[in-house]
């Protein structure tokens, strides 16, 4: 199946399941899966360059039995189990695995020239598969994540950004000859996220603050972050933000963040992350070969505005997101946006 496909077959797939998986009642919630598809694109923005596409696929397990008595499970996940809980005591902690697959794309800000372009950043592409492990309670979630994957043409980001541009009408990039070389992807990745706010008045109006903090380490990328996300409205989820495509960013809770919103809920949010970066691919070049690269700036943050809808099963969210300057010779920040759509469904 070719590649450069790939969104339009999630985009399909995430369509069937809206349309057809049917309602359950909420005793049926520890056997449900929690899904997530994500698309982000500067298009959003009226641009067409830097962190230009990403999508991502997600799946997120129902509860699981504490690691320490589940046979099916190795037993690091049990010595990771142990260790999460200090972030939990005395508090009941439940267990999910979550699955994902991706890919994202960086362009210069020039289309038309075939050239290395010295003073833009890389053509890059970035394909990859998730798995990672949340132990969550009320107020906290912790996050361990592996990606693995390939960084070049074997990511098919020029097959992908054609057919888009192909089906769109819109102009096709010429300097995809210049991207980075083909190399195999790796990123681990730790994240703590705290609710230290959360109030709901009558009628179901609230508010709720989500910190977040943690760090990453692989040759694609290597950093530190933080930040914090603060919600506001009518039947909020329980759950931990609002997700995105950068590892770390499922936040959803299967099963019981829906049981407060059944029916139809709204409300608006905004978010920040900040990042000391030691280690971007797509800036800093191939690791172990030569390639473009260009001098990135150590200090990166994100800050989004947004609206989630909550209908009965599904949760449809949309963010601006500002992006600071990511390298030296960047002339200006960057903006995308960000659209998100949650949903449970049995397995």
């Amino acid at each position: 199946m070719p590649f450069c496909n790939i969104n339009k077959i999630l985009l399909v797939t995430v369509t069937l399941y809206l349309c057809f998986f049917s309602k359950k009642n909420y005793a049926e919630s520890e056997k449900l899966w929690t899904g997530n598809f994500y698309f982000e694109n500067d298009l959003f923005a009226e641009t067409d360059q830097n962190y230009t596409n990403g999508t991502r696929f997600s799946l997120v397990s129902p509860n699981l039995k504490s690691f320490e008595e589940d046979e099916q499970f190795p037993d690091w996940f049990s010595y990771i189990n142990q260790q999460l809980t200090f972030f939990h005591p005395k508090m009941k902690v439940n267990h999910n695995i979550v699955l994902s697959f991706a890919q994202v794309m960086y362009t210069p800000e020039d289309i038309a020239r075939k050239d290395l372009i010295n003073d833009q950043r890389p053509y890059a592409g970035w394909l990859y598969f998730g798995a990672a492990y949340h132990a969550r309670s009320e107020y906290q979630l912790d996050t361990i994540e592996l990606n693995f994957g390939v960084v070049g043409p074997l990511s098919f980001a020029q097959e992908t950004q054609d057919f888009i541009h192909d089906l769109r009408g819109f102009d096709k990039f010429n300097g995809w000859d210049n991207q980075l070389k083909n190399e195999p992807g790796f990123i681990a990745l730790y994240e703590h996220k705290h609710k230290f706010i959360s109030q709901t008045a009558n009628y179901g109006i609230g508010y709720d603050a989500v910190l977040h903090a943690g760090g990453a380490l692989g040759n694609v990328s290597t950093y530190l972050n933080a930040g914090f996300e603060v919600r506001g409205g009518w039947k909020i989820p329980d759950d931990f933000g609002t997700s995105s495509v950068r590892p770390g960013g499922d936040n959803s809770a299967p099963g019981k963040g829906w049981k407060l919103t059944d029916g139809f809920g709204i409300h608006l949010f905004a978010s920040v992350d900040s990042r000391l970066v030691g280690r971007d691919i797509f800036l800093d070049g191939n690791t172990f070969r030569d390639s473009h690269s260009v001098d990135k700036e150590p200090w990166v943050a994100d800050a989004s505005i947004g609206l989630s809808v909550t209908i009965k099963n599904v949760k449809l969210s949309f963010a601006k997101v500002f992006r600071t300057r990511e390298f030296k010779k960047q002339p200006h920040s960057h903006s995308y946006g960000s659209l998100s759509v949650s949903f449970w469904q049995l397995f």
